[in-house]
């Protein structure tokens, strides 16, 4: 078993209208669960957006970046916080777990402005992004092209939705997709918790990707999967 154990999807109340527990909660959480680190993955979305209208783009990306901020100001030496996203394109109620960019970033880009997948994957290329898709297999998600994915989240531990788990699973397995897992954690208690294990200290978004695309990391599921 590799060393290091990274929570890959969680939400804080600071920026996810559906989080119910603060960024320092979230934090305190997986560090009393012995994990390493947690991967900050708000929504973003026009929805979420909403309030801010069409011609705001720092006032978006501050708020945005309001959670995973104050889960920063809780990061130690052995407890790493990292920056991701948790997108929905504005035509497809599908979610993407989406890895590799910074604050500055956000800044630059509006990521709530892509129609869909399709439209999207270029610009993901061009900025070397890694994208996941998120609980590709419960009610009303619609199960996207795997050539335009980088990887699928096979298990996702949020105790108030059915993810289908094992089918992810089997379909990642024939489409040779990656694999990623995360609690989808929102402040309810997942009975086993999701995430991968890493033989190194993930610091920031790339790094995380670097050993995403590698391979070189196991998964944390209710079963054994590597």
């Amino acid at each position: 078993m590799k060393k290091f154990l990274f929570e890959t999807h969680a939400h804080t109340s600071e920026t996810s209208p559906c989080g119910t527990v603060d960024a320092k909660t979230v934090v305190e959480h997986y560090r009393e669960l012995g994990y390493n680190g947690v991967v900050i993955t708000d929504h973003l979305s026009a929805d979420n957006f909403r309030r801010f209208g069409k011609s705001a783009p720092d006032e978006k990306a501050d708020f945005f970046l309001g959670g995973y901020r104050a889960a920063k100001k809780c990061e130690t030496e052995d407890f790493k916080v990292i920056l991701g996203a948790e997108i929905r394109f504005t035509d497809d109620p599908s979610d993407f777990l989406v890895y590799g960019f910074n604050e500055d970033f956000l800044y630059e880009h509006e990521l709530d402005k892509f129609r869909d997948l399709e439209e999207f994957r270029p610009f993901a290329d061009e900025h070397s992004l890694v994208v996941f898709q998120a609980h590709p297999f419960r009610v009303n998600i619609q199960v996207q092209d795997p050539e335009l994915l980088d990887g699928m989240e096979i298990y996702n531990s949020h105790p108030n939705h059915n993810s289908s788990n094992d089918i992810a699973l089997a379909w990642a397995e024939k489409y040779s997709l990656r694999f990623i897992a995360g609690s989808d954690y929102h402040g309810q208690n997942c009975k086993i918790p999701g995430g991968i294990y890493t033989d190194e200290l993930i610091t920031d978004s790339r790094n995380l990707c670097n050993i995403l695309l590698s391979g070189n990391y196991e998964v944390k599921t209710d079963k054994t999967v590597k």
